[in-house]
């Protein structure tokens, strides 16, 4: 099984995904950059520092064997010389560990920058699983990883005997040398042996770096359905967002069929676009459209209106560009301000002389829609009613 959802995993991973990982402490990072770094810092301190520690050694060296008869007797004496020469050598070893452990914790930072998290440090009962454990011990990556530690060791093994049997008789020689000249000679072997150490490490770790990202990047591989729900979760469900928008929709409804009442006309076309419109003198610049709708909302638009003594009108032309053209709540366009202001003045007149304050104003005149607003100009009667409306389409 675990083959085989590995072998799903051919996809590369997101940044989603990877950033996720580096929260949980996933990084890239390669501990043969780490030992690199630690040696680099030893040899470069040795170096800096080798005339210094040289005289330094030399004296501590010539302190140690020079004592006398009751040095020797007196077991006391004995241990304070010894617990003073410890503390002489602490104080050389201690700062060079101290610049070592920094060097440490920036090499992790060079291969894999700073990444804090806790994550890592969560309980987690599954790992004290016994088989699990077990498990993991005998893994193919521990595998390899032991087998990397060998193949170094042997490496540097192999390099640095052939590095002593190179300069065997150069140790041979320094034993017959003088103290200070043997302790030069020594430091020299020591420093050359390092860096040819520090040589063979480098170009290990410039190797294991590019392996260790190589390596992370294909455990994070995705499979199609990880795909797909990252996806999901990134965007949203998309059936949420359906019932959303359906709700949106089923809102905006109720609010327009709340404003139809207070509306002072219903444009129609007469059976497909329906436009409610209101104008306030004083209040608005220009007529504000308060409900619109296509077939079936339109004919509920038409109805409504008639109930609540609403003017409905027939103008075909002018509903179509205002359906296309003017949002709810919004003002009508000001290429249309004409053709509605000669639909204001009929309704008016018509109300008047309904109230007995005028004379019956005859058929509607010809209104003054410009030709490029109407969505279904240079179409034939059969295509403009085979359109389909934008709620059939939600619907």
């Amino acid at each position: 099984m675990a083959d085989q959802d590995q072998q799903d995993r051919n996809l590369p991973a997101s940044e989603r995904k990877i950033r996720k990982a580096r929260e949980e402490g996933q990084v890239a990072r390669s501990r043969m950059l780490g030992h690199f770094l630690i040696v680099a810092a030893g040899v470069g301190v040795l170096a800096a520092a080798a005339p210094w520690m040289t005289h330094w050694m030399q004296a501590v060296l010539t302190s140690g064997l020079s004592f006398g008869h009751e040095d020797v007797a007196s077991g006391a004496k004995m241990a304070e010389r010894l617990s003073v020469a410890t503390l002489k050598y602490l104080w050389l070893v201690l700062p060079l560990g101290a610049v070592m452990s920094l060097v440490s914790v920036l090499g992790n930072l060079a291969s894999g920058g700073w990444n804090w998290t806790m994550k890592p440090m969560a309980p987690n009962f599954g790992k004290l699983n016994p088989l699990s454990g077990l498990a993991k011990l005998v893994g193919k990556d521990q595998l390899l990883e032991a087998l990397k530690a060998c193949g170094l060791a042997l490496l540097i093994g192999t390099v640095g005997g052939f590095y002593l049997k190179a300069h065997l008789q150069d140790f041979q020689n320094a034993l017959g040398m003088a103290l200070p000249a043997a302790v030069t000679t020594l430091a020299g072997l020591l420093f050359n042996g390092l860096a040819l150490m520090l040589l063979v490490l480098g170009v290990v770790a410039g190797i294991d770096i590019p392996i260790q990202r190589h390596k992370l990047m294909k455990q994070l591989k995705m499979s199609h359905q990880e795909a797909k729900q990252e996806y999901k979760e990134a965007e949203g469900n998309q059936e949420v967002k359906a019932k959303m928008k359906a709700r949106m929709r089923e809102m905006t409804r109720r609010r327009m069929m709340a404003a139809v009442p207070n509306a002072d006309l219903v444009v129609m076309n007469p059976t497909h676009y329906a436009v409610a419109l209101k104008y306030e003198e004083g209040k608005m610049t220009a007529p504000r459209v308060v409900a619109k709708g296509a077939d079936l909302l339109a004919m509920q638009i038409r109805d409504l209106a008639r109930d609540s003594k609403v003017p409905v009108l027939q103008a075909p032309m002018l509903a179509r560009a205002l359906y296309a053209h003017a949002d709810i709540d919004r003002e009508i366009p000001m290429a249309l301000y004409g053709a509605v202001a000669q639909v204001l003045a009929y309704v008016y007149q018509l109300r008047a002389a309904m109230a007995g304050r005028g004379a019956m104003p005859g058929a509607l005149p010809e209104l003054n829609v410009p030709v490029e607003l109407d969505p279904h100009h240079g179409k034939t009667i059969s295509d403009a009613d085979a359109d389909q409306s934008p709620e059939e389409s939600d619907r």
